[in-house]
């Protein structure tokens, strides 16, 4: 925990289809307190959000459908098609989910919450990693990952090729990562390391109180 902080931090993490979002659900039944990069970015970028003028911007109006809403499908297969692209959308959304999150984090110290959990797909990609105590990274076998993301999203192979290529390389996540949780196995077997896990970590959390 950071000496000007009472608010212990962990960072969940994974590659796109791992299992992370399934994590965070089972973490926030256990009474976690999770604040989702994915969920406040939805909300920026909702019909009506302040960030979809500087997308419209960038990406023109083919990114959005007959309403004014985003298509997030079509801007998709843009950006993971082009790594410059890419950037330029990274460039617009993430500073403003950065804020969101870290207000939300102030929010909760204030509150008197003392563990809190950031869920960031690219959390080592966009050095969030440095703003947590520890980062839990939800793994799974690469071809498997490959399959669930083409059932998932209805993808094809080169599609879901580009996503995954998109991210960190696993190897070097894992390398990084405080605690690895595999998830190439049954999900029960995932939520029973996750139960392990939580339990042992509000110890300590509490006996840094």
């Amino acid at each position: 925990m950071s000496a000007n902080r009472s608010i212990y931090i962990v960072g969940l993490t994974g590659g796109i289809a791992s299992g992370k979002t399934e994590a965070a659900k089972y973490l926030e039944g256990l009474g976690a307190h999770c604040i989702d990069a994915d969920a406040i970015s939805r909300a920026l970028t909702a019909q009506g959000a302040p960030l979809l003028a500087e997308i419209r911007n960038e990406f023109g109006d083919d990114v959005f459908d007959e309403s004014g809403a985003l298509n997030r499908a079509a801007l998709g297969k843009i950006v993971f098609a082009s790594p410059e692209k890419r950037r330029k959308l990274d460039a617009i959304t993430h500073p403003t989910i950065q804020r969101a999150m870290l207000d939300e984090v102030e929010q909760s110290e204030q509150a008197g919450e003392k563990l809190v959990f950031l869920i960031v797909p690219l959390l080592y990609e966009t050095g969030m990693d440095v703003l947590c105590d520890e980062t839990w990274l939800v793994s799974t076998d690469p071809e498997l990952q490959k399959e669930r993301l083409m059932r998932r999203d209805g993808l094809s192979l080169e599609d879901a090729e580009n996503r995954i290529q998109a991210q960190m390389p696993l190897d070097q996540k894992i390398a990084r990562a405080s605690v690895v949780i595999d998830n190439s196995r049954s999900i029960d077997r995932m939520y029973g390391e996750l139960q392990g896990l939580y339990t042992q970590l509000n110890r300590r959390v509490s006996r840094m109180e």
